[in-house]
């Protein structure tokens, strides 16, 4: 169960492990990279280290990181399997740690290592073994693994197997090391690896002293920093084709970076403090700003080129899903990216963190804005091309922050009439007879949404429209504390699709802005439970089955976890 899995994450590439210490997923070297482990979506490859005999698991991450302790009590005592990628990641080198450690009494340990490169396609190859080290090709991954002295080739010499012994306190290291290009002459030391892993996270993530939940915010921080590449580019998750419904088509390949998602967790850092992943995603969308102007793509790989077309591996994939890598974002047009672009870099100005490089991006966008404000576009869920409430006030949220930011009073006085301009526009074609925001001129149903443009400043807290689309949406998009997006059909809410987590934490700082502290928080609470025991959030949760859905972990839930949390505290 999706529950269960967690994530190691380096910055450069994510390994998804299960309970049974089995490493189902890695792309190496990067987030986009083929699979070198595919076993999750139903291809080979896997790395596992699991308890011999009867065993009852748990686990938990180190406070403040992305180093996980898969745990396990058995009939002998307990052992733990203390799993990192060497942190930070460097973007052509894969080191993966594994620590053995016997807590309480004598355990064994099995070790089944079989790497398959191109999803699953290239099986290990010219397998040797010097002074104890492990080597070999996968495709065009090359492998060393060190501590499996002992192991011994199988299924062909296309993969290693071996068990070990430890009495009680002791440990046993493993490193693997991936790369596609020729590793170093020396091999990566365990002990050296783990001090440097342990202090980056110590330096990476602040304290939030100052936030409703401090653990929880370090934990969800921690987890948008290693989706976070040292180009300052954020993937929206770490895996592909993991189904937001059983057998429902929805599911799609979120290893990229999206606009938006980076526009949420740069703001949803900016509201807790002036902190390194703020400037990360101030760096990141104003190249691509400066780059691509008012062509700018919806998302980007991590080093900034194009998202590739999606496609079919051939793979059994997830079960209820598919095997998707790439994605159709990629012919899209999403105006409200420019209205998040100057609300991130309003946010950046006012710590104080926007340059001249990061002004100059801000006026392009704006002027995007301007040049393609009445398109159609696709909009935030990416369903088809309309003239979308939300993205236009988005749009407008933006100019009007970065407005009262700039430093040129007349400049600023153009975006405001050009947002006014905007707003009357929409005012005229999509308010809804009620009083409330609709979807678009043609769609009078109610979203999520909806609810962004009051939080981001579009319209007031406390215009008509803002408190009409906040009552009209809990009372026709929300059940039993669980909020969805729209309304799909006929059918129940649950029935259609999971409560999307974005939502409940929207719902939360809509409530706080309303002046509801109470019902707020519990919202809050109520949302930032809806997770396993690794407190990785995905896109939905099934309130019925108690069930994650949808690729893991999802960036933007954990930005408005952060966001909320900051924002609730004060």
């Amino acid at each position: 169960m999706l529950r269960e899995y967690a994530l190691l994450a380096d910055g450069e590439r994510g390994a998804v492990v299960g309970p049974q210490g089995d490493i189902v997923w890695l792309c190496a070297p990067r987030w986009d990279s083929e699979a070198v482990f595919t076993s999750l979506i139903g291809g080979a490859g896997h790395y596992t280290v699991s308890p011999v005999g009867r065993h009852v698991w748990g686990g938990y991450y180190e406070d403040g990181s992305m180093i996980w302790h898969n745990r396990w009590v058995t009939d002998s005592g307990i052992i733990e399997c203390r799993d990192a990628l060497a942190f930070p990641g460097d973007p052509r080198h894969v080191v993966l740690l594994r620590r053995i450690h016997a807590i309480d009494g004598a355990n064994s340990v099995t070790i089944d290592m079989e790497p398959h490169a191109g999803y699953g396609t290239h099986p290990l190859e010219d397998l040797h073994r010097h002074r104890g080290i492990w080597t070999g090709r996968s495709g065009g991954i090359h492998m060393r693994w060190t501590g499996g002295h002992d192991a011994r080739p199988r299924h062909r010499r296309h993969a290693l197997h071996g068990e070990i012994h430890l009495e009680a306190g002791q440990h046993h290291d493993l490193v693997l090391e991936l790369s596609d290009q020729r590793l170093p002459d020396d091999p990566a030391d365990a002990d050296t690896a783990w001090t440097t892993t342990e202090a980056a996270w110590r330096a990476a993530v602040p304290t939030f002293d100052n936030v409703l939940a401090p653990r929880d915010t370090r934990r969800s921080y921690a987890v948008l920093r290693g989706l976070t590449s040292s180009g300052g580019g954020m993937v929206a998750a770490a895996t592909t084709s993991l189904p937001e419904r059983a057998e429902a088509g929805r599911n799609y390949d979120y290893r990229y970076v999206w606009i938006r998602d980076q526009c949420y967790a740069g703001q949803a850092v900016a509201a807790a403090g002036s902190h390194p992943l703020l400037d990360d995603a101030v760096s990141f969308v104003g190249d691509r700003l400066l780059e691509h102007g008012d062509q700018l793509a919806p998302a980007y790989t991590t080093t900034g080129a194009a998202v590739p077309d999606q496609r079919h591996l051939g793979l059994r994939g997830y079960p209820g899903g598919y095997d998707i890598v790439g994605n159709w974002v990629n012919q899209q047009f999403q105006l409200d990216a420019f209205g998040e672009a100057l609300l991130l870099f309003a946010a950046a100005a006012r710590h104080e963190r926007l340059d001249t490089n990061g002004w100059r991006a801000a006026e392009a966008a704006a002027g995007a804005i301007n040049h393609r404000w009445t398109e159609p576009d696709a909009g935030i869920w990416e369903i088809d091309n309309r003239a979308w409430t939300h993205s236009r006030l988005t749009a407008v949220a933006g100019l009007r922050a970065i407005a009262a930011v700039h430093p040129a009073p007349a400049q600023g006085a153009d975006w405001l009439r050009l947002a006014d301009r905007i707003t009357a526009d929409t005012t005229t074609h999509a308010l809804h007879r009620d009083g409330h925001w609709q979807r678009s001129p043609d769609d009078p149903a109610l979203d999520a949404a909806l609810l962004l443009p009051a939080l981001r400043g579009a319209v007031a807290s406390d215009d008509p429209r803002t408190v009409a689309t906040l009552n009209a949406y809990l009372h026709d998009l929300t059940r039993d504390g669980f909020a969805y997006r729209f309304r799909h059909d006929n059918r129940p809410l649950q029935d259609a699709e999971g409560s999307f987590l974005l939502c409940g934490f929207l719902v939360a700082l809509s409530l706080d802005q309303q002046h509801q502290p109470v019902q707020a928080q519990a919202w809050y609470e109520r949302t930032r439970a809806a997770c396993g025991p690794p407190q990785l959030f995905s896109e939905e949760y099934d309130p019925h089955q108690h069930q994650m859905r949808g690729n893991l972990p999802q960036a933007f839930v954990h930005a408005l976890m952060i966001e909320a949390s900051a924002r609730l505290a004060h």
